[in-house]
């Protein structure tokens, strides 16, 4: 019986650590921000998350996605934004996409976010069982890069985006 009463709280609870994904059909109601980007060398975890993604890509027929620096920058000044205000989100979306679009020959942005998940077969995991996750990681996009950093409690965060040039 603790276990039908558990469900309900389980369930909400991932609906609010996994946040939906974005893509450039949605509007973008946060005030602009200017970003603010910097070269992070990768972790093994977002290796690992870039890894997984390829592989699910490929055993679905689609082509692989190729990193990319300035993407990786883009994420991290998000994926850092979301651990200063501790909030998962898709804020100042727009303002990254434009920067894609302008400074790295993208035509199209989407982007995935996620929090609380310990490792990159989790996060991954979670992304494929989330259809407009998923949609993102199996999109017509060339390029891709992730940023996962740690909260003072030592909870992920995660930005993963996705471009097509």
């Amino acid at each position: 019986m603790k276990l039908l009463t558990k469900l309900p709280v389980l369930a909400l609870l991932a609906v609010f650590t996994l946040s939906s994904c974005t893509t450039d059909n949605l509007s973008d109601k946060a005030e602009a921000i200017e970003l603010s980007l910097v070269a992070k060398e990768a972790k093994s975890i977002e290796v690992e998350i870039l890894e997984l993604i390829n592989n699910h890509r490929l055993s679905e027929g689609l082509n692989p996605l190729q990193e990319m620096d300035i993407v990786k920058s883009v994420a991290f000044s998000h994926t850092d934004y979301m651990v200063d205000n501790d909030e998962v989100s898709h804020h100042n979306f727009y303002t990254r996409s434009n920067y894609l679009k302008s400074n790295a020959g993208a035509k199209s942005v989407s982007e995935n976010v996620a929090f609380g998940y310990s490792s990159a077969e989790s996060v991954v995991r979670a992304w494929i069982k989330s259809e407009a996750h998923k949609e993102n990681l199996e999109g017509d996009y060339t390029n891709f890069d992730v940023s996962a950093e740690k909260n003072a409690d030592g909870r992920w965060y995660y930005t993963n985006i996705f471009i097509k040039k």
